[in-house]
């Protein structure tokens, strides 16, 4: 049987920004126009009875940032959209490039003044590393911000890719009157106003054109020489080179005054890609032999690419978050976890709204189910019917920080164990525990990420541990082609090794030149800087 209908239905994306160009608000007022939720929350109301819907950690709530992604799932015009909203923070940004294996396109959220900055950076990259399509917002039009075409020019320098404008701002700041659709040639007028639904602006057809410089004078006519210029200078609309990550259509608006909006929830329906073909691996005569698995596919299957402890404190909780990549989930369905061949039987099945979980009777490829589990599952993990199947792809970096864990009571040291376990399990912070025993070493990309971990071992786990500083500045995952190879070299540097969250042996380095001199000395061992999987990662362990 295939799913080929219900799959088409689906689109699922990420939001992408740097920290405050306004991703969570966007996400708030995307979910609103679908009538997922009825109230947007303001992020920066930090001190209000209403958060955002995205921003459900407690640390959040007192900074007002997101630190830890997020799903969404909306219904809008007859098509399930399934959203994701990932930290701005760059702390975080391992959890982002988590979550952008997990989506088949990305909304990239850019602040009208500021233009491309840094974090924004990082996750092009990792979007066009994998061509995933990126469709742009420039935000905060009605601030003093830059000219429009100076914001096209750097936009298309950054991604390495032309921008089509789909829409064009009209004025900007205190003289910003609005936007012109060049989809379906009409101006909307701008009215200032967080209560304003997207029905209820004043549309004008362009074809009227001495109302609108009547009404909107120089601004209007500016506006057209930019959008000549702009169309001018970009290629016809390709949809094809879109879905390549070769273009980005571009909308203007200001989204804490809902303007601009719903054209970027139209474009995610009209443009967006469906979920599409992964690649997969499967043991062939032990071999490995890469297929394609196409989202219509009969047998279902999927990745865990977010593990979240506690994200109901009340019931000590932890749920798996898997982007299902063909089949059909059912209710009752006998899963298994092809790592380690164990069955699954989830005792509860979710679709996410923030916080609000409502149960699953179905879903298909490009949803996001998520569900309870009591240990047995791990990032990266793929999850079938019992069909054999192993998604790769799904990156975890060597650290940059580390600090070691004292524990202020002695008698929580299972609650720490068990904390700790957890946290290392989901991503959140990195943990490693030293060979010759001692004090637990964590590991990360970004300073924020200490604080968020000494929080919730706090909060979570009622168990307060002081950070001190590491004699180590990096590691790296280490294999062998034998297992001798291994063993020799674990023995000459007993001191430096550490197994991480998933059992994945890592070498700790004080400097960078130890690398370099332990693969001099024994040049039959691989170091990687990056861990794809934690079954691959325990299999090199393991000779």
């Amino acid at each position: 049987m295939s799913y080929a209908s219900e799959t088409r239905r689906r689109r699922t994306f990420a939001i992408i920004s740097h920290p405050d160009a306004g991703k969570t608000t966007l996400t708030e007022k995307l979910l609103l126009f679908s009538g997922a939720i009825q109230i947007a929350g303001s992020v920066k109301a930090r001190k209000a009875s209403r958060h955002a819907t995205s921003d459900w950690m407690e640390i959040e709530k007192q900074r007002g940032i997101s630190v830890a992604s997020s799903v969404m799932q909306m219904s809008y015009r007859g098509h399930v959209i399934n959203l994701l909203d990932t930290p701005g923070h760059r702390d975080f940004s391992e959890d982002t490039y988590r979550v952008l294996t997990a989506v088949d396109s990305a909304l990239m959220v850019i602040d009208a003044a500021n233009g491309v900055e840094a974090q924004t950076r990082r996750l092009i990259e990792v979007c066009r590393q994998r061509d995933t399509p990126i469709i742009t917002f420039v935000n905060k039009m009605d601030r003093e911000v830059r000219e429009p075409l100076d914001i096209l020019d750097e936009v298309e320098r950054e991604l390495g890719m032309p921008c089509v404008p789909m829409t064009w701002p009209v004025g900007r700041g205190k003289s910003f009157g609005g936007i012109v659709n060049l989809r379906t040639h009409a101006m909307t007028v701008f009215e200032p106003g967080k209560e304003r639904l997207p029905q209820d602006f004043e549309s004008i057809p362009v074809t009227q054109r001495e109302a609108l410089i009547a009404r909107f004078g120089h601004e209007y006519e500016s506006a057209e020489q930019g959008m000549e210029l702009a169309v001018g200078a970009s290629p016809a609309w390709d949809h094809e080179a879109f879905l390549a990550g070769r273009q980005t259509p571009v909308f203007f608006g200001s989204g804490i005054n809902n303007f601009g909006v719903m054209e970027v929830l139209d474009a995610l329906v009209d443009l967006a890609p469906a979920p599409r073909a992964r690649l997969s691996t499967t043991q062939v005569n032990r071999q490995p032999l890469t297929q394609e698995v196409k989202p219509e596919d009969p047998n279902f299957s999927g990745v865990v690419f977010k593990v979240q402890a506690n994200m109901d404190p009340a019931h000590r909780d932890r749920i798996a978050f898997v982007r299902i990549a063909s089949g059909r989930y059912g209710a009752g369905m006998k899963l298994k976890v092809q790592r380690t061949s164990k069955e699954l039987r989830p005792t509860s099945v979710v679709t996410f709204m923030s916080q609000r979980r409502e149960a699953v009777d179905e879903a298909y490829a490009g949803d996001i189910i998520g569900f309870t589990t009591h240990g047995g599952v791990q990032l990266g993990d793929t999850i079938t019917d019992g069909v054999a199947r192993q998604f790769t792809g799904l990156p975890f970096f060597a650290p940059e920080l580390f600090m070691t864990v004292i524990l202020a009571n002695p008698l929580r040291t299972k609650q720490l164990q068990q904390g700790l376990a957890q946290l290392g399990e989901e991503g959140a912070i990195q943990v490693f525990r030293p060979d010759i025993g001692g004090p637990m070493l964590l590991g990360a990309v970004g300073q924020l990420q200490f604080e968020v971990a000494q929080h919730r071992l706090k909060t979570e786990y009622d168990t307060a541990v002081r950070l001190e500083s590491s004699p180590y500045t990096g590691a790296r995952w280490i294999s062998a082609d034998t297992p001798e190879q291994l063993r020799a070299f674990c023995d000459a540097y007993p001191a430096r090794m550490a197994h991480d969250a998933a059992g994945a042996l890592a070498y700790l380095c004080t400097s960078p030149y130890d690398v370099r001199l332990a693969q001099e000395r024994f040049p039959a061992i691989h170091f990687h800087p990056l861990r794809e999987h934690a079954g691959l990662a325990l299999e090199a362990s393991n000779g």
